[in-house]
């Protein structure tokens, strides 16, 4: 079972001398940063067990919560200030009740105009503005979601395919059939018009890193943005025969894709669509495809991170690499108002961390695996 640490002292969360205020305004850490997006996991299970990620030594660990608690909480953080909402699992396209929460989200607005001064309440159907809806899936399901969930709401959606040739994607998601259902969700999304479709490939050295010219090829046909992930420290132990436990040099870097693509074809830079984003963006010499390139590990972003994340029992983590889960919910639970939300909100985020440590002496492990975190 991975280790769930309790919530700081009260005296850690109290208000340092710093970048914010833990009583007003927009949200934000101690170190400057806007925090704009959340992303909140809305299941623990999922459908594939991919052999980076989930091993089959460990199932499902965590609750779900009901929909309505889910998007209390959303809406004290759209109080704060956060624009973009991410819904992710496990695989969210398993949990009943996801079309009409996205419906719910739809008539959410934002609280805060560009510049950052608040939307007085009375003027948020005036100057709101709907959020930015996203949601992360395998695809498995997605053929017959696409439409239901554009309709409903969903801004876009970003599928995670780590082969796109059958043999291999079997073999990494351990799913017979399992390229074709997904390929066949990909083209429903774009035809329902959620495009452009991003794809995100994990790559592992010695395993699935020979795709690396057939996905640009694949983005360049079917329409999609590629995005490639340099594989971080989150999966699940394991020593069973087909696991990947990660190691420094089966990290395929950055700098090791650039020069292959370049190769393939030459690249050129486009320009980041915010300075929070966290990939690298590419087309080819012809304009056709497009590229990009999340670098966590050899190219850290931690510097513009505009992320905190909502795990599907509600505990808040402020990264990824977190020791420590936040327990929003248990404030919910036990009757705490909007105010005690927010109050516990803004205390939890003074406190993120400035970077993660990966490479680093000492690194350690966060306290729960990827899949049990929420992409």
């Amino acid at each position: 079972m991975p280790l769930i640490s309790i919530d700081p002292p009260a005296a850690l969360l109290s208000r340092p001398h710093g970048f914010a205020s833990e009583n007003e305004g927009r949200l934000r850490d101690n170190h400057g940063r806007v925090i704009s997006d959340l992303r909140i996991s809305i299941t623990d299970r999922c459908n594939y067990k991919c052999v980076y990620c989930r091993t089959g030594d460990e199932g499902v660990l965590f609750s779900e919560l009901p929909i309505e608690d889910y998007l209390r909480m959303i809406r004290v953080f759209v109080s704060l200030g956060i624009e973009k909402i991410r819904l992710t699992g496990g695989e969210p396209l398993l949990r009943s009740g996801l079309v009409e929460m996205v419906q719910e989200l739809g008539r959410m607005r934002t609280t805060y105009l560009p510049g950052g001064e608040p939307i007085r309440a009375t003027e948020a159907e005036l100057f709101g503005r709907p959020l930015d809806i996203a949601l992360t899936t395998n695809g498995h399901l997605l053929d017959k979601l696409a439409v239901p969930l554009k309709d409903a709401g969903l801004s876009r959606i970003t599928v995670s395919m780590d082969a796109v040739d059958s043999e291999t994607f079997t073999r990494i998601t351990r799913v017979p059939r399992s390229f074709e259902r997904v390929l066949a969700g990909i083209r429903a999304a774009r035809a329902a018009g959620l495009g452009p479709v991003k794809v995100n490939c994990v790559l592992l050295r010695g395993f699935n890193d020979s795709q690396i010219e057939q996905f640009a090829e694949f983005s360049r046909q079917e329409q999609v943005i590629v995005r490639f992930i340099e594989w971080m420290p989150l999966e699940e132990p394991s020593a069973g025969p087909d696991a990947r436990n990660w190691k420094p040099e089966t990290v395929v870097t950055m700098d090791e894709i650039v020069t292959r693509l370049n190769a393939w074809m030459p690249l050129v830079d486009l320009a980041p669509n915010a300075a929070s984003e966290t990939a690298r963006r590419f087309t080819f010499d012809d304009g056709l495809g497009e590229i990009g390139i999340i670098a966590p590990v050899s190219r850290p972003f931690c510097g513009h991170c505009s992320r905190v994340r909502l795990t599907s029992d509600g505990k808040i983590r402020t990264c990824l690499f977190s020791q420590s889960d936040h327990d929003l919910y248990g404030v919910l639970r036990e009757g705490g108002s909007d105010r005690d939300l927010e109050s516990y909100i803004r205390r939890v985020v003074l406190r993120k961390e400035a970077r993660h440590h990966i490479g680093e002496p000492g690194f350690l492990k966060p306290s729960r695996n990827m899949v049990h975190i929420g992409g």
